[in-house]
């Protein structure tokens, strides 16, 4: 540990012990005083005189050879000064603060009631940036024009959950800096596991638009009859219904109070529907059920009866019609199934496994005996805290991600995309002992959000579903690393390697007087 020592506003010393050496310049001094020339040789008739003269001598001290002197004496203080460890500090660079604005709030005019506050922080000399992939500068011109900027952040589509990742992001790339996050809260933005952010990072949740419908599924329940899954959603749950209509001729437009035309074609897999003010993809129209397969051993029965009950309540929500069957002995390897539940510490079969990567849906829970770990399940639309009492030891996959998370931000149920199918892993269970999932009435509508076919890339613009502030950043979550907080250290310059190039300079310098005074010292005397 240095204990530094500054004696100008930029010069320090880190080692000032080392300016002890100074004492030593006395040494020069001394050897001067002492080493005086001899007096000159004067024939004189008496002794008495030379006595006199000796005697003055003694009473007359004085410096000579000046210039050598404070040569010797410099060399001993610039030696004196490399000791001390010289360096010249240089304070950081003055930091700006950052602003931080989600793409999804360019196009729209959502910012109106925030510009005010974000110019004062312009002004403080904050810099306006987007929350995407570059963190790209939002210069003055382009600010004052939010339509170009929303036109050249046209390519910075936000993942459904990318947004805590991305703002952590941002927190590293500025580091010691003020931060102010404008984004909206919208559930979709939040499905990755929530992580520690810097204390000096201030999250402002933006109000967007109240609701929001798309075309979630279509099944063509006969020659002549198409059955639509419409949903709808508002900030605080999204909700579906079914909608009947005529099979149209192909190239005709279906029509559903709420969105805009679909247009119907048919193709040699089948019929789509796609929206035809928007870039949306085109949704295809089932034409099988959909197929469940539940199976439980011995010790998770009554899971399976929970589960039965919550799935039939959910496929009132469903486009197509569901195929459940809930056993205790496995599917036959030839069966063919949307999903398979497996509720059963045993390993699932390998034949199983792999049939994910062809689009199996897998659903599995904790194996006993797990661990006692109290949360509540922090998902938007819950209609009452549902309290988690036990959850499995194993951790999230680092390529899964977070579909339902508790007050802390930890995992309840994770999803894990394995080519064409996937992988959903309950943290917990439905057992009264381990959780209250199974005694929440929104448990039918969490199920109906997983069972329903994967639009996420198109649907989850249109769904306004948002979180509490409190759990996107709250209070007692703002804390990060220990130095997250600590303020950006000067870095120093060594100047030791030029306190010795001078010091052997001078070093030079005091020989060469030193010869001269020897030569001018041997010269005789004319």
């Amino acid at each position: 540990m240095y204990l530094h020592l500054t004696l100008f506003p930029l010069l320090t010393f880190l080692a000032p012990s080392g300016l002890l050496a100074l004492l030593g310049i006395a040494v020069p001094v001394a050897i001067h005083l002492w080493n005086r020339r001899p007096g000159r040789t004067v024939s004189v008739g008496s002794l008495r005189w030379l006595e006199a003269t000796a005697n003055r001598r003694l009473r007359s001290l004085k410096l000579e050879q000046l210039a050598l002197l404070l040569v010797r004496i410099a060399v001993v203080a610039l030696l004196a000064v490399a000791l001390a460890s010289p360096a010249w500090q240089r304070p950081p660079a003055p930091t700006r603060g950052q602003v931080f604005i989600s793409p999804d709030l360019l196009p729209t005019g959502s910012l109106a009631a925030f510009r005010p506050g974000i110019d004062s922080l312009r002004r403080r000399g904050y810099e306006v940036r987007r929350l995407a992939p570059g963190f790209r500068l939002i210069s003055a011109a382009a600010w004052r024009n939010l339509d170009s900027v929303a036109a050249a952040g046209a390519t910075d589509s936000l993942p459904a959950d990318q947004l805590w990742a991305r703002v952590r992001q941002a927190a590293d790339s500025f580091p010691n800096r003020p931060i102010r996050v404008f984004t909206s809260a919208r559930l979709g933005h939040f499905q990755t596991t929530r992580p520690a952010l810097p204390a000096q990072l201030t999250w402002q949740v933006v109000p967007t638009a109240d609701s929001g419908a798309w075309l979630q599924s279509a099944y063509q329940s006969g020659p002549d009859s198409l059955r639509l899954l419409v949903g709808r959603s508002t900030e605080a749950a999204a909700t579906f219904r079914v909608v009947r209509v005529r099979t149209p001729n192909a190239g005709e437009a279906v029509r559903v109070a709420g969105l805009s035309p679909l247009h119907y074609a048919t193709t040699a897999t089948g019929a789509t529907l796609q929206p035809r003010d928007s870039s949306s993809a085109a949704v295809a129209a089932s034409t099988a059920p959909l197929r469940i397969w539940v199976r439980y051993d011995a010790a998770h029965s009554e899971d399976a009866r929970y589960l039965r009950a919550a799935l039939q309540a959910a496929a009132a929500g469903l486009a197509a019609p569901l195929a459940l069957t809930v056993s205790a002995a496995p599917p036959a390897a030839a069966a063919s199934l949307d999903w398979l539940f497996w509720l059963s510490d045993a390993p699932v079969p390998a034949g199983w496994q792999q049939r994910v990567r062809r689009g199996l849906r897998l659903w599995q829970d904790a194996k006993a005996p797990g661990q006692s770990s109290e949360g509540f399940l922090a998902n938007a639309g819950t209609v009452a805290p549902v309290r988690i009492l036990r959850r499995s030891k194993e951790a999230v996959p680092a390529t899964g991600q977070s579909l339902w998370s508790d007050g802390q931000g930890r995992a309840v149920l994770s999803y894990q995309s394995i080519l064409q199918g996937s992988i959903y892993q309950l943290h917990t269970r439905l057992h009264p002992g381990w959780s209250e999932l199974a005694d929440s009435p929104n448990l039918p509508a969490l199920l109906l959000d997983i069972l329903q076919p994967e639009q996420k890339s198109t649907n989850w613009a249109a769904d306004k579903r948002a979180l509490d502030a409190a759990q996107i950043h709250p209070a007692n979550h703002m804390v990060s690393v220990a130095t997250s907080n600590r303020p950006a250290p000067d870095s120093y310059l060594d100047l030791r390697p030029w306190a010795v190039l001078a010091t052997g300079l001078l070093f030079a310098l005091e020989r060469l007087l030193a010869q001269r005074r020897l030569s001018f010292s041997s010269t005789p005397a004319a």
